[in-house]
């Protein structure tokens, strides 16, 4: 194990309580069914900077794959193909124009500025097949202000707008944009039981009291 990843699960680990943990698995099966609708069950998922795999053990489709700095192999069911490598240097570990949607959560934030952001999401653009996409969930610090830097790890800071010029730049097409989606993070008040969280993502007037983090979704042409 590298030095960067020792820091990174000393880091994750004493961040969320078992409690947490058990808290985010709840809100994430619930979440992962509403963002269902931008990933083709008879298709290729690719998550990068997976964690701990929240995302990619819940949702559907033929082929699952999960990318990140860390070694979670361990972490992650049976049917995920996992590789071990930067966000960045993923063009050249995977297949180019194979996937129907690449995911990234709260991730961007960690890279060291915009134009690692622009390059991410370049590199994103050229794994997906045309017709693609690429979903984001972001903590937006036009919304969240100075509890953006309430993390040790956060490094670049992102508003919707950023976002969006980002990713046009690299050549993707923005399909939709809810700039209110979701809390700060699952420490946040977003209910951590099903039911309630699926109550949350049905109520939109709820989104634009609680949201902090925008939900980006872009097409490769």
């Amino acid at each position: 194990m590298t030095d960067a990843e020792i820091v990174l699960d000393g880091v994750y680990d004493r961040r969320f309580s078992a409690k947490e943990e058990a808290g985010k698995e709840a809100m994430w099966q619930e979440l992962v069914r509403y963002l269902q609708r931008f990933v083709p069950e008879d298709g290729a998922v690719l998550d990068i900077a997976c964690d701990r795999g929240e995302f990619i053990r819940n949702v559907r489709a033929r082929e699952r794959w999960a990318t990140d700095l860390r070694d979670v192999s361990g972490r992650l069911p049976a049917g995920v193909s996992f590789v071990q490598a930067d966000g960045l240097e993923l063009a050249g570990r995977l297949p180019a124009q194979h996937f129907d949607t690449v995911f990234m959560s709260n991730y961007l934030e960690h890279l060291p500025n915009g134009e690692a952001v622009v390059e991410q999401l370049r590199v994103a653009r050229t794994l997906l097949r045309p017709g693609g996409r690429v979903v984001v969930l972001q903590p937006n610090i036009r919304l969240v202000g100075t509890r953006y830097w309430d993390f040790i790890d956060h490094r670049t800071a992102l508003t919707e707008r950023s976002l969006v010029e980002a990713a046009e730049l690299c050549g993707l097409e923005t399909e939709r944009l809810v700039v209110r989606f979701l809390p700060y993070t699952t420490k946040s008040r977003l209910p951590q039981s099903a039911a309630l969280v699926r109550l949350y993502l049905r109520v939109r007037p709820a989104w634009l009291l609680l949201g902090r983090q925008t939900l980006y979704v872009g097409r490769r042409p």
